[in-house]
């Protein structure tokens, strides 16, 4: 599988990994009935993130890691697909913690469901960042076309700069004036 290929597929592994988990914890994994004389019945719903709060934040750090590693490179990238492993395998642990610590009640197939998808989204981000820190070194990087390059004291006259009115600092002091007097200092 070329370098491009493999980048692509693991940004959009942990991408729907992240959002699956972040989606499937914040559904209902648990729902309990408590009949009431001449009411409507008391309904008491807890969610994944009820269960295991930590799982959301996990997930959350997964996207925003996904998004790191468009802009890191070499043995950051590396390091940064160790990371998203891990919090990949905490998510999938904490849906697991999760589904075990709750009763279902009456949530039917939604007890199960959630639980599974968040463990499943966990698993995704756990291959995206092992396959990040495996490989990660080979794919390509952000170009550096709009960083700052120093400038090389052969590259800097200052004679030339003071000749130049181009080249020659602003008055800064004049534009205010002329904005005061009301005229268009860029005239």
């Amino acid at each position: 599988m070329n370098s491009r290929r493999s980048y692509a597929s693991t940004l959009a592994a942990c991408l729907a990994g992240s959002a699956l988990s972040a989606y499937a914890v914040s559904r209902t994994w648990s729902l309990h009935l408590t009949p009431r004389t001449g009411m409507t019945d008391l309904r008491t719903a807890r969610t994944g993130t009820d269960a295991a709060p930590w799982v959301i934040g996990l997930a959350l750090v997964a996207l925003a890691g996904t998004g790191a590693l468009l802009a890191t490179r070499g043995l950051v990238r590396r390091v940064l697909g160790v990371l998203l492993a891990l919090a990949g395998a905490g998510v999938a642990a904490g849906a697991v913690y999760g589904r075990a610590s709750v009763d279902p009640g009456s949530a039917g197939a939604g007890a199960n469901v959630w639980p599974v998808a968040c463990a499943a989204g966990g698993l995704i981000i756990v291959a995206g960042g092992v396959t990040a820190a495996r490989l990660g070194h080979r794919w390509p990087a952000m170009s550096a076309r709009y960083d700052r390059k120093p400038v090389t004291p052969a590259q800097y006259r200052p004679s030339e700069r003071a000749s130049d009115p181009d080249l020659a600092p602003a008055d800064h002091r004049t534009a205010w004036d002329a904005l005061d007097r009301g005229d268009d200092p860029t005239g």
